[in-house]
């Protein structure tokens, strides 16, 4: 259970939660979307919920429906007529290096592909706030790093906030403006913010040779396995060491 957080993602913004498993971090991101409900208190977004998008580990596109109308599928929702709809769809699928692909169906295509698809059909409705649920995770590291910086640049050029949940404390740095760090679980909080000077627009290799990348990993990266110590698990495996 998270308490008490509180968060800010300005427009072009990337901004990065982090913390133990089970602190919280998956739910907090459902609850801001109303796909779960607070235990207790409630959550105040300055975006309506038709304002918000969201992308999951794991590709939440319809097998049984092609590339274009994958991307199509929340705009026909919003009431564009078909035809728009479909048209709007492909200039996205372009724009992701998928043009001519729209034909396909997601059990064709990589998985970098679909994940570009995924990715299309979230950004078509023009998000003000994107959440991110380590959307990255299943991808190999090339093809990883090459969407990343493709979500970076339509990030930046259209200017819109984005909310990530990641493990990976060197994506979250490269990525971020900003990343917060929660606390260990039951009763999980924000403990840290960190700022990251790195400036923007950013190329994600380059960022990692910045001068500040290093220090903040290394600060990041004591801290997090400080709250990791300082759980209730770690604390009665090493009783169990010490007996």
């Amino acid at each position: 259970m998270l308490e008490g957080a509180s968060l800010e993602v300005g427009k072009g913004q990337f901004v990065s939660l982090v913390g133990p498993s089970g602190s919280g971090k998956s739910s907090l991101l459902r609850v801001i979307m109303r796909l779960q409900q607070p235990l207790a208190g409630k959550v105040e977004a300055e975006f309506p919920q038709s304002e918000i998008g969201i992308l999951f580990q794991d590709d939440a596109l319809l097998p049984w429906r092609t590339a274009r109308d994958n991307v199509a599928l929340g705009l026909g929702f919003r009431g564009m007529e078909r035809v728009q709809a479909l048209r709007t769809a492909d200039e996205w699928l372009a724009r992701f290096g998928l043009e001519g692909f729209g034909d396909r169906y997601p059990r064709h295509l990589s998985g970098g592909q679909r994940k570009r698809v995924a990715i299309a059909q979230a950004m078509a409705l023009k998000p003000k706030l994107l959440l991110m649920d380590e959307p990255f995770a299943s991808l190999d590291a090339i093809v990883r790093a090459r969407i990343s910086q493709e979500v970076v640049e339509m990030v930046e050029r259209e200017k819109i906030g984005v909310l990530l949940v990641t493990h990976d404390l060197e994506e979250a740095i490269a990525l971020s403006d900003a990343v917060y760090l929660l606390s260990q679980g039951p009763r999980a909080r924000i403990t840290q913010r960190y700022n990251v000077p790195i400036p923007r627009p950013r190329d994600l290799v380059r960022a990692r040779t910045h001068q500040a990348f290093a220090p903040l990993l290394e600060k990041l990266w004591a801290d997090l396995s400080r709250e990791v110590d300082m759980s209730p698990g770690a604390e009665r495996a090493e009783k169990a060491r010490a007996a």
